[in-house]
């Protein structure tokens, strides 16, 4: 049977599977249960495999590049547009295929399993801090209705909380200190699990030459440097830095029709969490950007003057993308400045 390119549509137990040759005509199809699905994609052998870009298709990726099947990973709303009449199993496997073939689909490239460990222990860490602010919010909150406010921030709760507890007049009452204590000792451990997943991330520093190369840019720390890494890997996939920008959300959206253009804000395309961080980063370094007279200075200056500090955190998070994406996709990259962030 000559099949060029094989769709599969990934579930957990059943999976669809079309085929079809390179005029795309349908050559194969049929559901396949998950113990069976390696041995029948090498039985057909294929030149290509596609699939969306979902929860298990990079450990799939793999387990068919080591039998020497080209992977395509393609962005599920890539793939929508391709779906005809119903949705069904079989309509979504070949959507899949008819997506793969066209000469200008862009593919998400198969990731590591190193590059799924940093992802991991990045959305750990995400899940510990939103548990640890919601801890912060409840307890403010219950201190609210006691007449005890404080400022929202982490680190003034940890300064006030002492002097809370110490307070046994009034509305705290012997019952309410030892609630607030059972919520500071489920805080206390949420803060050592966040200190465990921040060692995970200094060690895959130490051994990412990638991260150590994108650490040197002005806004990028390591857990930016980490993320970034572990989401696009050597960035070859990009053609250049607008690419990678424009795949974050960083750049303008656009609603043009009739030869005239409309450019609103940021698009937010993309993921959300690695262009918060490229995002906060930015603001850091504009924070101590006022006053110095180095040439990049100058420019952030005269940038927060002309179209606001927002503007101006969001146009250097885009270039910092840009100067990632050099460094990533190229061996010797370029000279950096010291001092990241």
């Amino acid at each position: 049977m000559d099949i060029d390119i094989l769709g599969i549509d990934l579930a957990k137990r059943v999976f669809q599977l079309h085929g079809a040759d390179r005029s795309g005509c349908a050559k194969y199809g049929a559901k396949v249960m998950r113990a069976e699905l390696l041995t029948t994609v090498r039985k057909l052998s294929p030149r290509i495999v596609a699939m969306e870009a979902c929860s298990s298709a990079h450990y799939w990726g793999r387990r068919f590049k080591e039998i020497g099947i080209e992977v395509r990973l393609i962005s599920p709303q890539y793939v929508s547009p391709f779906v005809k009449t119903n949705k069904n199993d079989a309509n979504d496997a070949a959507a899949i295929v008819e997506a793969a073939s066209r000469p200008t689909m862009r593919f998400v490239p198969v990731k590591s399993i190193e590059q799924q460990d940093m992802k991991a222990v990045h959305r750990v860490r995400e899940l510990l801090v939103h548990q640890r602010t919601a801890l912060i919010n409840q307890v403010r909150g219950l201190l609210g209705e006691r007449g005890v406010i404080i400022a929202q921030t982490p680190a003034a709760f940890k300064r006030a909380i002492p002097t809370v507890l110490a307070q046994c007049e009034g509305d705290m009452t012997p019952t309410f200190q030892a609630i607030l204590i059972e919520l500071l000792e489920q805080m206390r451990i949420l803060e050592e699990r966040i200190a465990r997943t921040n060692q995970w991330i200094a060690a895959f520093m130490k051994n990412s030459v990638l991260c150590q190369k994108i650490q040197a840019i002005d806004g990028v720390g390591p857990i930016t440097a980490t993320a970034m890494v572990a989401a696009v890997g050597d960035a070859k996939e990009f053609k250049n830095g607008r690419h990678l920008s424009a795949w974050l959300g960083l750049v303008p959206r656009q609603y043009s029709s009739g030869g005239k253009s409309r450019l609103q804000g940021i698009s937010k395309r993309g993921d959300t969490y690695l262009r918060t961080l490229l995002i906060h980063g930015a603001r850091v370094v504009l924070r101590y950007a006022i006053g110095k007279t180095d040439a990049r200075s100058r420019w952030l200056q005269d940038l927060i003057a002309r179209r606001g500090y927002n503007r101006a955190a969001v146009a250097l998070a885009n270039k910092n993308a840009r100067v990632i994406q050099v460094l990533l996709s190229h061996p010797d990259g370029y000279h950096l400045s010291e001092g990241a962030v």
